[in-house]
């Protein structure tokens, strides 16, 4: 598992990555009321604003860690988003981009990275 500076979490598997947001960034939203997700094969950007998450106390963005395309979404957090906040890296996973720039993952934070960042 692999990380960005925003909070995200990239699990790699070939030319496929799976995102969501970390357990920090769960943990700092609170209860999760409404999550966003983009649209199967829409094409992103790396860096671009692609969903968005809502909680009792804000809303917060989540940006495309990858460029690619939407490959696939978690329906079940959109109609259970307090899923992200029981298990954020497994059942609560936002998306699946195809990659379009492998060499974009060289970028991604390891775990240790990740939480020197957190401090």
């Amino acid at each position: 598992m692999q990380y960005t500076a925003d909070h995200e979490f990239v699990k790699l598997d070939g030319k496929t990555a799976t995102v969501g947001i970390t357990n920090h960034a769960q943990e700092a939203l609170g209860d999760l009321v409404f999550v966003e997700l983009p649209a199967v094969g829409r094409k992103v950007s790396k860096g671009e604003s692609i969903a968005t998450v809502e909680s009792v106390k804000a809303a917060s963005e989540v940006y495309a860690p990858l460029s690619g395309t939407i490959a696939e979404v978690n329906q079940a957090i959109v109609d259970a988003p307090n899923l992200v906040n029981e298990d954020p890296e497994n059942r609560g996973w936002f998306f699946k981009i195809t990659l379009s720039n492998e060499s974009e993952t060289k970028e991604l934070l390891d775990s240790a990275a990740y939480q020197r960042l957190l401090g």
